[in-house]
């Protein structure tokens, strides 16, 4: 491993005044060392000071993985049977200059406590910080080979979306949807889930995070919703579609027409220079002046890439500003609790002068069955 690949997080030690970042296996830990490892009951904590080389503390198990990636400071192993605090002093003992760090800075939203724990024991006088909204800057700006494989991702979930929706039937159940689409997204290249599905019909499709149900069949009139994601070289899809089964009332249809609305206003309002806050500002505005203002749920949306959900967040009150490179999800929705769900979601990439949308599925409403 080169240490210039470390440069990101030194950067942020010195912009963050931190004398230290301790990472676990996730998101960051990829895109820093281009392996995944297993966040387990076993802890595997790579420790990056300011001010000397890093450290890490490894299950034995996964020493020869961990060699793999050419890790640049001392890697400190245990086994099972003698427990892994002996190999946390160790790595503290070689790096003295942590015993009273100011701010020792963690991933604080992926960080178990028996980590924060581990490292408490060991740098007793250190005061920990969370460092999670530092890091997120990270991994704002996607690069090409990263927006590659999002389109990959995207792509394998298209694929899959059109088979699922030509076996949609009346009378089946969200659970047997649900299969079929999990079926067809494997089958299409998917080499992992970006999150459980969510397939939900009618009174369900109104519950933002439905699980799907194995004793209701669906009804003409229903609408029926698709939360999905394939994930492709560790890389995730967030796409959503509503659609109707055979026929569609007048009044689901005006509820469809203006979550259209407010996805198209939210992606004409992306551009680098924008702030999260004025994308979402365009979608909800659309929503709020429409006779179905109560039903609204959520902010527009969320980053998208190695984590399902990062930064950046679009929503009100966030002044963070976009930039080219950036991949976030234009998602808003409608919800009429006991009744019915719209919710239209596509990734998109941030450009000087606009947005590139990702996603290719019709948004168009559609009735399938």
């Amino acid at each position: 491993m080169s240490d210039t690949l470390l440069l990101p997080v030194l950067k942020i030690l010195e912009d963050q005044d931190l004398d230290a970042i301790a990472f676990v296996p996730g998101a960051n830990f990829r895109r820093l060392f281009n392996a995944d490892f297993h966040l387990m009951e076993r802890p595997l904590v790579v420790i990056i000071p300011r001010d000397a080389e890093p450290v890490a503390v490894v299950p034995n198990l996964e020493l020869l993985s961990f060699r793999s990636i050419g890790f640049p400071g001392p890697v400190f192993d245990w086994r099972d049977e003698d427990g892994y605090q002996d190999a946390f002093a160790k790595a503290a003992q070689a790096l003295p200059m942590l015993e009273n760090a100011e701010r020792f800075g963690l991933e604080a939203q992926r960080m178990r406590v028996f980590e924060h724990m581990a490292l408490s024991e060991v740098f007793p006088a250190a005061r920990f910080v969370d460092a999670h909204n530092a890091l997120s800057q990270m991994r704002l700006m996607k690069t090409d080979k990263e927006i590659e494989q999002l389109r990959k991702a995207i792509k394998i979930s298209e694929i899959a979306f059109e088979k699922t929706l030509s076996s949609v039937k009346v009378g089946q159940t969200e659970t047997e949807i649900e299969a079929i689409l999990l079926r067809n997204l494997f089958e299409s290249g998917a080499d992992g889930l970006a999150f459980d599905p969510i397939v939900a019909a009618a009174d369900n499709s109104a519950k933002p995070h439905a699980h799907a149900r194995a004793d209701y069949r669906i009804k003409p009139g229903d609408s029926l919703l698709f939360d999905f994601g394939a994930r492709w070289n560790g890389y995730n899809a967030d796409i959503t579609r509503t659609v109707f089964v055979e026929r569609v009332s007048d009044r689901d249809r005006a509820f469809y027409e203006t979550v259209l609305a407010a996805n198209a206003a939210g992606k004409a309002a992306t551009r680098a220079g924008q702030t999260a806050d004025q994308v979402d500002d365009e979608v909800q505005k659309v929503l709020e002046a429409s006779e179905f203002s109560a039903f609204r749920r959520h902010k527009t949306g969320h980053g998208l890439g190695l984590d399902v959900h990062e930064a950046p967040h679009i929503m009100r009150g966030n002044p963070a500003r976009l930039e080219a490179g950036m991949v976030f999800t234009i998602e808003p929705g409608l919800y009429r609790e006991g009744e019915c769900g719209v919710r239209i979601e596509d990734d998109v990439l941030v450009t000087s002068g606009g947005c590139d949308c990702l996603t290719n599925l019709p948004t168009a409403l559609r009735v399938v069955g």
